[in-house]
C-alpha cells in the first residue's frame, strides 16, 4: 500500500525524501557545539570589553590617588597652620615636615600621629618661604619628578588655594 519510499509514523505518510532534507540536521549541527568563528567573535567581544574595562579602572585609580595627595597636603597645610598659630611662624626647611610629629612644648603629642607618604610611596616636598605663599607642599606625583602630565603631574598646596578660590 505505501511505497519504499513512504513510511506511516502516528498515522501520517511521511515522504523520506522530504525527511532526509528535512532542517533537522541543522539543529543535530548546532548542539555539536560553536563553530570556531563563533568562538572567535565571543573571544574578541570578551577582550574589547576587558580592554575597555581595564582603561576605565586605570583612570579611576589614577584619580583616586591624586585626590588622596590634595587631601593628605590639605592635613599637613592645617598642621603647619596650627604650628604657626602657636610658635609664630612656620617651620624652616632644616626643621621640615618632621617637626609637625615631634613632641614639643605647645604639642605635647604633636601635631601630627605620623607624616603621611603621598599615594606612590614618597615622602612630600616642603619649601618654606614658598613660591606664591609661606609654604609649599608638593607631591611629583606618580613618577616622582617635577612636571610631568596626567598621573605625573605635580600637585602643590598653592593649587589647593587656586582651587579653593584663596
Amino acid at each position: 500500500m505505501y511505497s519504499s519510499a513512504m513510511t506511516k509514523t502516528h498515522g501520517r505518510i511521511h515522504d523520506q525524501q522530504r525527511i532526509d532534507h528535512c532542517p533537522i540536521r541543522f539543529t543535530r549541527r548546532s548542539r555539536q557545539g560553536f563553530t570556531l568563528v563563533e568562538l572567535m567573535v565571543v573571544i574578541v567581544i570578551i577582550g574589547l570589553l576587558a580592554g575597555v574595562t581595564t582603561i576605565s579602572v586605570r583612570s579611576y585609580m589614577i584619580r583616586s590617588k591624586r585626590n588622596v595627595a590634595r587631601l593628605e597636603i590639605s592635613k599637613i597645610s592645617t598642621a603647619l597652620d596650627t604650628f604657626y598659630t602657636e610658635v609664630g611662624r612656620y617651620p624652616t626647611n632644616e626643621e621640615g615636615l618632621q617637626v609637625l610629629v615631634e613632641p614639643s612644648t605647645p604639642f605635647p603629642d604633636g601635631l601630627l600621629n605620623k607624616l603621611p607618604r603621598d599615594p606612590w610611596g614618597h615622602d612630600f616636598e616642603y619649601h618654606s618661604p614658598g613660591q606664591n605663599g609661606p609654604f609649599d607642599i608638593i607631591c611629583y606625583g606618580a613618577d616622582h619628578r617635577e612636571g610631568g602630565s596626567g598621573g605625573d603631574a605635580d600637585i602643590s598646596s598653592n593649587q589647593l588655594d587656586e582651587d579653593n578660590g584663596i
